[in-house]
């Protein structure tokens, strides 16, 4: 055997193929934001100081005293990010499927492969938009860190997962109703406007707050909330929070397996 022979490349496994598409759909999916550019990217994550400043702005020009807490800031934060983190993932995942559907006609990238790759990058993003928040906070002297940190944070882990497994259903709606892009920004809107980010929905009067019990994402906030505040009149039911995580993931897949994958 000659010693100076060119050497063979390497085949990649298809694990390396496989993470070399997911990164360069996630990079693709972070420079598809505002502008087609990272700068974009930081806009978006930039969004959740800038919606609680919104808010926090509102509230004191009325007069509005926290009903949670002396600081504002703490109750409309431990509200809207969650209901956003929901918002953002469970419609970003349907968008990334949009636009990445014409990848799919090359061999290495797979539908699955846009919903992962969307999935990782908001998941990221919101992680980024909670700790920019805290440093804000911060910098008003505002203390963001929750009496009861588990709780606090297994609430909002439990928005992450319940917009993941509600945009794979989207996902699966789309691909046969393309209009529900546009139709499903009114529902996140409705839910988001009745979900208690700017209420506490345990004060309102019980036949009103016994239907608000049935929207996941008023539980949810209530769930970071009693982290914050474990004195509030709530009680989380977690069995049909996490039913909501399961069936819509469950649900979600089999539609990706089944409708998604037949539209081929």
């Amino acid at each position: 055997m000659n010693a100076h022979a060119p050497s063979l490349p390497q085949r990649q496994s298809h694990l390396d193929v496989y993470l070399r598409v997911l990164s360069a759909l996630m990079l693709r999916d972070m420079r598809s934001r505002f502008g087609g550019n990272y700068w974009g990217y930081l806009v978006q994550v930039l969004w959740p100081c800038v919606h609680l400043g919104i808010l926090v702005g509102a509230m004191t020009f009325r007069g509005i005293k926290s009903p949670m807490g002396d600081d504002p800031m703490v109750f409309i934060a431990s509200g809207a990010l969650p209901a956003l983190a929901f918002q953002y993932i469970s419609r970003e995942v349907m968008k990334g499927y949009m636009i990445h559907k014409p990848l799919t006609y090359f061999p290495q990238v797979k539908r699955f492969d846009t919903i992962v790759a969307r999935v990782l990058v908001e998941i990221v993003s919101s992680f980024l938009g909670v700790c920019l928040v805290c440093i804000v906070l911060l910098c008003f002297g505002v203390d963001p860190v929750p009496a009861d940190m588990i709780t606090a944070i297994g609430g909002y882990l439990t928005a992450i997962a319940l917009g993941i497994g509600v945009g794979t259903v989207n996902v699966g709606i789309c691909s046969v109703f393309p209009g529900w892009v546009i139709g499903y920004i009114l529902v996140t809107v409705t839910l988001y406007l009745t979900s208690g980010v700017y209420f506490m929905a345990c004060y309102m009067p019980d036949e009103i707050y016994y239907y608000m019990k049935w929207n996941p994402i008023t539980q949810i906030i209530e769930w970071v909330r009693l982290g914050y505040d474990p004195t509030i009149p709530v009680q989380v039911d977690y069995l049909y929070l996490f039913g909501w995580v399961f069936g819509s993931l469950t649900i979600g897949l089999l539609m990706e397996r089944y409708v998604v994958r037949a539209q081929q």
